[in-house]
Parts: structure tokens; sequence; C-alpha cells
């Protein structure tokens, strides 16, 4: 929901006839992305093969993945769907070069199995950007406060666990914060950091509104 409010907002439209015409296939059956990189489990490629051919079939044009971790598989998915993705990782990392050019060392926050797989590292290393590992034990604080998350709402200890390890990140370095999952946005929202903070659902957001327009988005 946080992403649909961000592409309305993007949007700008001064009429109802200006907004973009959103499809959503929320699919809660699919295998856990976690399970299948952490512990191999069941893979979820073909559930979200068929979810991603349900939205072309429907008319979409392009397709977001409305999850990090989930870019795991992006590439196994999108071979056998014949529209295109837009790239929720690619799209935080233009953003974090954007507000921070020069940037060499980048914290992230996101799941256990998005850090394990290295999915944010291999996407900055392109960029010759180093993720700064965080403790194994402050990791698994900020996988407990997802899915506390996810399951329970709100809760001020999450919260404070989220920004604890965020905080580490600053300490050991970090020029940005990356918040590498869809809900850390909202665990950590109105709290402040020293250094600029990248949302990736804000950053997918404004390049779902320039696809849709036809507006080139700057590489």
């Amino acid at each position: 929901m946080d992403l649909f409010r961000r592409i309305v907002e993007e949007t700008h439209a001064s009429k109802e006839e200006e907004h973009i015409h959103i499809l959503v296939d929320c699919n809660p059956k699919m295998p856990s992305r976690q399970e299948a990189i952490l512990c191999g489990g069941p893979s979820p490629v073909p559930a979200m093969v068929e979810t991603a051919r349900n939205l072309q079939q429907a008319g979409a044009d392009c397709i977001i993945l409305g999850a990090n971790t989930a870019h795991y598989f992006l590439d196994e998915v999108s071979a056998q769907v014949d529209i295109p993705f837009l790239d929720i990782l690619e799209e935080a990392v233009k953003e974090l070069l954007r507000q921070v050019p020069q940037a060499k060392r980048v914290g992230v926050l996101a799941t256990s199995a998005a850090m394990e797989s290295g999915l944010y590292q291999s996407y900055c290393a392109r960029r010759g950007i180093e993720v700064i590992p965080l403790d194994p034990t402050v990791q698994q604080a900020v996988q407990t406060s997802i899915f506390h998350f996810k399951y329970h709402g709100l809760l001020p200890e999450n919260r404070q666990s989220m920004a604890d390890a965020a905080h580490r990140l600053v300490e050991q370095g970090a020029e940005a914060l990356l918040l590498g999952c869809t809900e850390i946005p909202l665990i950590l929202s109105g709290v402040d950091f020293p250094i600029p903070v990248i949302d990736p659902n804000a950053a997918i957001a404004r390049a779902a509104v320039a696809y849709a327009k036809g507006i080139p988005c700057s590489v």
C-alpha cells in the first residue's frame, strides 16, 4: 500500500484522468522468499511467474516487484514474461548516487536473505560502492524487527532496534543509509539520521511514473 500511495503522489495529477492505471496482484500464498534463499525451501519462481503473467494479460506495460528480497529471483522470472520489470534495487542505487554522487561506503538495512545472498552488495559493487556489513546479532535484530512489523504492526521496540542498527552503520562510516526492505521506511518514519536516507519505495515510484509517462530516466 505504501508503494501504491507513493505512485499516486508522484503522478502529480491535476485531475482524475491524469492518474496512472495501476494493476495489483497481491499473492500471499507463494512460497517464502526467505526460506527459499536461506534454507533451500520451495522456489517462489513459478508463483511469481504466474502472478506476473496475470498482470501482463490484464494489460500491464511493465511490472514492479514490490519486495526488495524478491529481486533475487528477478532474472529467472523476467525471462518468462514478455513485458519489462522495473528494478527497485537499481533505482535505489541510482537515487543513492543522485544524493551522494561520490559515495563509496553505504549502510544497507534489509532482510537477512537479501544481505546473505549479496543482493545489494552486487548492485552497489557495479558502481564502486562498498556495503558495510552488520554484526550478525544486529542483522538478526533487523530481521526480527521487519517481521514483527509485518505481522504485528509498528511497536516501539521494533523501531528502536531498527534505529539502533542504522546508527551502528553511521558509526561505522556509512555515507548514506539505504532502506532495502519495503517495511523499513515505515518502521523508521519520523526518525532522523545525520546522513542521507535512501528510500527504494520512493525511488521505484518515481521510476514507475516516469515509465508510464514516457519520461527518460537518468542512468
